[in-house]
């Protein structure tokens, strides 16, 4: 019979500890789950908004029923309390599990303010950049530049990215009427692509704002072809030849742009209509910029998977205009491989931010 000594029961007992250890060492760990970087978030600034609510041509702040509107033409929006709340959008954030977005203001941008576009510019960014001082981790910063003046416009998108340490440049789709791939513009892109700072674009009052007022369409539709008209003036201008490094991301997965994309390499490539621009197909240069993610139909997020792939798939959720979880929902409704979900949640943010 063996006796339990002392040196026995050290033995046994490290035999069951390195065993445990043994067992535990061939268990898979379990991954921690991806960080997730939203590239589409905004916020109105109170002191625009005042400033507009002062103004007697648009854009313009009015109120009505205790609540206020901003006014751009024919296209009213509700300025709900959550708009102006950081405290909320963080909120939201973590809700989520949202670890870092990628901030702006909301439209208008500085081009609509005529002579004080440089001013207002310079305000909406200094809000900006001291939301991600006083945030940090949280957020990183997205700069509006007055487009009205080319000068101008260089010297604000150096002082933000050299001085305040902002992250990318937010385009609205058109420049109060008129449109960034216009060559008078090209020195503030190449000063971009120089400094590696991206460019989101983003609906402004649409182009076609009288076509789709009626029934309330400006946002609906409106918005989505502005997206897509601004995406593909880009791309046939032929300022991705030029630039081949400009970083761009357009939101709502290219407005209609992915749907039609095969219409405009037929009209480009068989019918040599407007081709002189381009060295390739329309198709091609589409796969050169990132989409956003934002779409409330996750059959849509497949498609443009499937024609540009995960690579060149950013999440975002145009918080707080929508909720991010439809968003993040739609996305793992798809149940992508989960690198390639990966990549769509934060990492292609953090490749093109230069976050890492």
């Amino acid at each position: 019979m063996n006796r339990l000594t002392r040196k026995n029961f050290l033995t046994a007992t490290a035999g069951v500890a390195l065993a445990g250890i043994s067992e535990k060492s061939a268990r898979p760990a379990t991954p921690p789950p991806p960080r997730i970087i939203d590239c589409q978030s905004h916020l109105f600034m109170p002191e625009l908004v005042a400033r507009m609510a002062l103004r007697k041509e648009d854009p313009t702040v009015y109120t009505k029923d205790g609540a206020q509107y901003v006014k751009m033409r024919n296209w009213h929006r509700r300025i709900l309390p959550n708009h102006m709340d950081v405290a909320a959008k963080i909120a939201d954030m973590d809700a989520n599990g949202i670890h870092l977005t990628a901030l702006s203001i909301n439209d208008p941008g500085p081009e609509w303010f005529g002579d004080d576009g440089p001013a207002v510019a310079r305000e909406a960014n200094d809000f900006i950049a001291e939301l991600v001082k006083r945030h940090p981790g949280r957020f990183l910063g997205l700069c509006v530049l007055p487009w009205q003046s080319v000068e101008a416009s260089l010297a604000e998108l150096d002082r933000c990215v050299n001085r305040l340490g902002m992250k990318g440049v937010l385009l609205y789709t058109n420049l109060a009427g008129r449109f960034a791939d216009e060559p008078l513009f090209r020195p503030v892109f190449r000063r971009a692509v120089e400094l590696n700072v991206p460019f989101l674009l983003h609906p402004a009052l649409p182009v076609t704002s009288d076509q789709v007022e009626a029934y309330e369409m400006i946002s609906s539709l409106g918005n989505m072809f502005d997206d897509t008209i601004a995406l593909t003036r880009i791309i046939m201008s032929g300022m991705l030849d030029e630039m081949p490094t400009l970083k761009i991301i357009c939101p709502h997965l290219g407005g209609t742009l992915p749907y039609i994309i095969g219409r405009l390499d037929h009209q480009t490539q068989v019918l040599k209509r407007g081709p002189k621009y381009l060295t390739r197909p329309p198709s091609a240069y589409l796969k050169q910029v990132w989409l956003d993610i934002v779409s409330p139909l996750p059959l849509a997020m497949k498609f443009a998977y499937d024609l540009v792939g995960a690579d060149r798939l950013i999440f975002g959720s145009d918080h707080p205009w929508v909720d991010p979880r439809l968003i993040l929902d739609g996305l793992r409704s798809l149940k992508l491989p989960p690198d390639d979900e990966a990549k769509i949640l934060g990492g292609n943010a953090a490749k093109v931010f230069r976050l890492d």
